[in-house]
C-alpha cells in the first residue's frame, strides 16, 4: 500500500481516508476494523505521525487515481460539423501510435495499431520505436499531406499531438491508449474502436484549449507539490515501476514537499499546490475528476495555502470531515486569465501530466483558441 514506508498504522489510516472519500459509512466500517491495530500500537511514540501520513497519502492518491464520474460525462461541443470527414476508410488521416501504448488499451483484444488499421484501412498508421521523437513523427504526417492527425497514447502524448494540430489548424483524433486517458473519457471515446467510429462518422467538436507559460493544455496544469510528485515518480519508475514509484513519490512529497512563494494577479500567496483545470471540473474540492463541458471558456483554479500552520494536516482533516469549503487553507475560483510571478525564480510547471521548466513570470489563460477533436458523441446524444 502507498503508505507502507510508515508502517501498518499509516496503511490503515490511508485505507480509512480512501474509503471515506467514496462513502462515509464505508469509512466508518473500515475504521472499526483497524481500531484493534491502532490500540496494539498505542505505545509507538511515532503513531500520530504515522496516522497523519497515512491520511495524507489516502487523500493525495485522489490526484493520481481519481474516482470516476458516477455517470458518463456529458460533452456539449461548441460547434459540431461534418465537413472535416476524411471518408469511411480513413483516407487523409494519419495516426502515430506511441510505443508505450498498451495492447488492447481501454478494451479490445488487439493492439491499438491493429485495431486502427482494421477500422481505417486507408489511414496512415505510424508505429514509433522506443526513442523516436513523437513531435517529429506527427510533423511528418503533416508534411506528407494528412488532413487529420491523431495519436494513440496517454494524455501527455495527446497534449503533444494537440500542439501540432493547433499549429497547423488540423483536427485531432484522440485514441485512448494510456494509463488514465482523461480527455478521451470526457469526449466519450472509451476504446480504440470508439476512436475509429468517431473518424468514420466524420463528427468533430471544438473544445477549449488552456495555456500555461505559452504551452497548451487540454486537461489540467499545475505548479507546486504536484510537479514535485511527477518528477519524483519519473526519477524512480525506471527502477521500481510506475505505480510503486508513484506511491513512494507521494510519501516523499508529503514529508518533504516545500511551498512556492508567488503572486497571483498581484496578490502574494505561499502555496503548497496550485491546480488549474481547462473548464470546470467536478466534484468540487481536492479531487477534480471529470468535466460536464469542454467549451465553457473558464479556468478552474484550486489552491492550497501553505501560510497557515499545519496546512497539509488541516487539508486532510477538512477533506475527511467534509468541511473543505470552509477551510482557510483551500480556495477555489473561476477565471479566464491569471498572472503568476514567482518570488523564488523560475518554476517547474506541469501540463496534462508532463512537467517542464517554466519562467519566474508567466500567464495561465484562455485566449479563444479551440481545437477540433473527433468524438462519437453529438449535441443531441
Amino acid at each position: 500500500m502507498a503508505a507502507a514506508p510508515f508502517g501498518a498504522p499509516a496503511s490503515a489510516a490511508a485505507a480509512v481516508a480512501g474509503s471515506g472519500q467514496e462513502h462515509r459509512g464505508l469509512a466508518a466500517a473500515v475504521a472499526v476494523g483497524v481500531t484493534p491495530l491502532m490500540v496494539a500500537r498505542r505505545g509507538d511514540p511515532k503513531l500520530p505521525l504515522r496516522v497523519v501520513a497515512g491520511l495524507g497519502v489516502g487523500v493525495a492518491t485522489r490526484f493520481v487515481w481519481p474516482v470516476a464520474a458516477k455517470s458518463p460525462a456529458t460533452v456539449h461541443p461548441h460547434r459540431a460539423y461534418t465537413d472535416l470527414a476524411p471518408g469511411d476508410d480513413g483516407a487523409g488521416v494519419g495516426i502515430v501510435v506511441n510505443p508505450k501504448a498498451g495492447s488492447g488499451a481501454m478494451g479490445g483484444g488487439e493492439s491499438p495499431a491493429d485495431t486502427l488499421r482494421t477500422g481505417l484501412p486507408e489511414a496512415e498508421i505510424v508505429e514509433m520505436d522506443e526513442g523516436d521523437d513523437l513531435i517529429a513523427a506527427l510533423e511528418g504526417l503533416v508534411t506528407r499531406g494528412c488532413k487529420v492527425i491523431g495519436v494513440a497514447g496517454g494524455d501527455g502524448s495527446i497534449n503533444a499531438a494537440a500542439g501540432v494540430a493547433i499549429e497547423n489548424r488540423l483536427p485531432l483524433v484522440v485514441v485512448p491508449a494510456g494509463t488514465l486517458n482523461h480527455l478521451a473519457r470526457d469526449l466519450g471515446v472509451e476504446t480504440v474502436a470508439d476512436a475509429v467510429e468517431a473518424v468514420r462518422s466524420g463528427h468533430a467538436a471544438e473544445i477549449d484549449v488552456g495555456w500555461i507559460a505559452g504551452e497548451p493544455f487540454l486537461n489540467t496544469a499545475s505548479f507546486g507539490s504536484y510537479v514535485e510528485l511527477v518528477d519524483a515518480r519519473e526519477e524512480l519508475e525506471g527502477r521500481i515501476g510506475k505505480w510503486p514509484a508513484m506511491a513512494v513519490a507521494i510519501v516523499r512529497v508529503l514529508r518533504h514537499g516545500s511551498p512556492v512563494a508567488v503572486e497571483l494577479d498581484g496578490e502574494r500567496r505561499n502555496l503548497w499546490l496550485a491546480f488549474v483545470g481547462n473548464c470546470r471540473y467536478l466534484p468540487d474540492g481536492m479531487a477534480p475528476t471529470w468535466r460536464e463541458r469542454l467549451d465553457d471558456g473558464q479556468l478552474d483554479v484550486r489552491v492550497v495555502d501553505a501560510s497557515h500552520p499545519f496546512c497539509r494536516t488541516r487539508l486532510v482533516l477538512a477533506v475527511l470531515t467534509g468541511t473543505l469549503r470552509r477551510s482557510r487553507v483551500f480556495s477555489t475560483w473561476r477565471t479566464t486569465n491569471m498572472q503568476v510571478r514567482s518570488a523564488d525564480g523560475p518554476l517547474r510547471l506541469a501540463r496534462d501530466g508532463e512537467t517542464f521548466d517554466g519562467a519566474d513570470s508567466f500567464e495561465v489563460a484562455k485566449n479563444g483558441v479551440r481545437l477540433a477533436v473527433f468524438t462519437p458523441r453529438r449535441d443531441d446524444d
